[in-house]
């Protein structure tokens, strides 16, 4: 057996009594980072065994994890935070797996794209999830055209040091529509600054043009008017 176990963004008090018994119950973890992960455990009282799995590895671990679950071992998944599989690794051990015929489940928890989107305001009867961007500003302007003309809300996951881009460069793609930028979710210093992209790029040159801390932008779909957040409903 395979489970992914998701984990907290920020806040260690969303780890999960599922998670904790997933944990305990492994024979072996298989986490991104060993020490961070290792942390989390301690602080539970867990010493279950642990290996690393990350996107260096990923191909050649999943066959290996698959091994050990098909020869009876269970096997929990965890990355360095959040749910398993959604921008961090995942997909390439359950795609393993099905292919194998070992059984594979998830115990649920935090997912920050989920989180920014409903706290944006923005509508999110239907959300395209679009992850990382590429770094580079020609394939990330390309990046953001395929959804040009979607009714559904846009997020993107981006690092401190590039959201100011992503911003810039989805202003030139979908025009200073609404939007919102999330970070350190569940953490402290919780943000969210909501307005057009024009607005947001003004509180990020008034910041020196970088944020602290993990970034989620959420962008209005096509058909969202400009007054979003003006307007009444």
């Amino acid at each position: 057996m395979i489970e992914l176990v998701a984990t907290p963004i920020g806040n260690l008090e969303d780890l999960s009594p599922r998670a904790r018994a997933a944990f305990e119950a492994a024979d072996v973890v298989a986490c991104e980072d060993t020490r961070r992960t290792g942390r989390l455990l301690s602080l539970s009282g867990i010493k279950t065994r642990m290996v690393a799995y990350h996107e260096h590895n990923e191909r050649q671990m999943a066959a290996t994890l698959v091994r050990w679950a098909a020869e009876g071992q269970r096997v929990a998944v965890a990355t360095d935070g959040g749910t398993p599989g959604v921008s961090d690794p995942g997909f390439t051990l359950v795609r393993a797996a099905a292919r194998a015929g070992v059984a594979v489940s998830m115990v649920p928890g935090p997912v920050a794209f989920v989180m920014a989107a409903v706290l944006s305001g923005l509508p999110v009867h239907g959300i395209t999830f679009r992850g990382f961007a590429p770094k580079k500003g020609g394939p990330r302007r390309r990046f953001i055209e395929v959804d040009a003309a979607s009714p559904h809300t846009l997020v993107f996951y981006e690092s401190p040091y590039r959201v100011g881009k992503l911003i810039e460069d989805a202003i030139a793609v979908l025009g200073d529509r609404p939007a919102a930028f999330a970070r350190e979710l569940t953490k402290l210093h919780e943000e969210v600054v909501r307005g057009r992209l024009s607005e947001l790029a003004a509180v990020l040159e008034g910041r020196g043009g970088q944020l602290v801390g993990e970034c989620c932008l959420v962008i209005a779909g096509a058909e969202v008017p400009a007054d979003w957040f003006e307007a009444e409903t």
